[in-house]
């Protein structure tokens, strides 16, 4: 995967393939058809990011009835995701970007210049952006974008 020109609204989303969980590759493609949130985060089960996770779990339903899905992307091994994943009870998929080559080909700068980005991307049926945000801190508004413009695009 090569890096990509700064991602704008209405650029295509690019497709990777990642280890989940299970250490099973998944492809962004696969989802074709269907809205999709990715939302990339620092590391699992730091105060910030299990916020984040949290929400999304705890909001999973209504992303499911806007028909998306949810995907969460760190640079953590696919073992250390299976703990955060069952630890919290997170119903969504994580997909391992260990050598970062998704983060940056979706552009996803580090804060301050040490830690990885906290950037959510909303992509609709096919394949297009259609909304990004960016917080480091407002970890749990990430849901709230995200579920808002997943209503005006069903």
């Amino acid at each position: 995967m090569t890096a990509s020109k700064t991602l704008k609204m209405g650029d295509q989303a690019p497709d990777f393939r990642l280890p989940n969980a299970e250490g099973r590759g998944i492809a962004l493609s696969e989802y074709r058809g269907a809205p999709v949130v990715v939302y990339f985060y620092p590391k699992d089960d730091t105060p910030g990011c299990t916020a984040e996770a949290c929400a999304f779990r705890d909001q999973y339903e209504d992303f499911q009835r806007a028909g998306a899905e949810v995907i969460g992307i760190s640079s953590d091994a696919p073992s250390r995701h299976a703990q955060f994943a069952g630890k919290h009870r997170l119903p969504f998929v994580l997909l391992s970007d260990q050598d970062g080559a998704v983060r940056k080909a979706y552009g996803v700068a580090a804060t301050l210049g040490i830690l990885p980005g906290r950037v959510t991307f909303v992509i609709d049926r096919d394949g297009v952006i259609r909304h990004m945000f960016s917080s480091q801190l407002r970890a749990t508004r990430h849901v709230a974008e995200a579920i808002e413009i997943l209503r005006k695009l069903t």
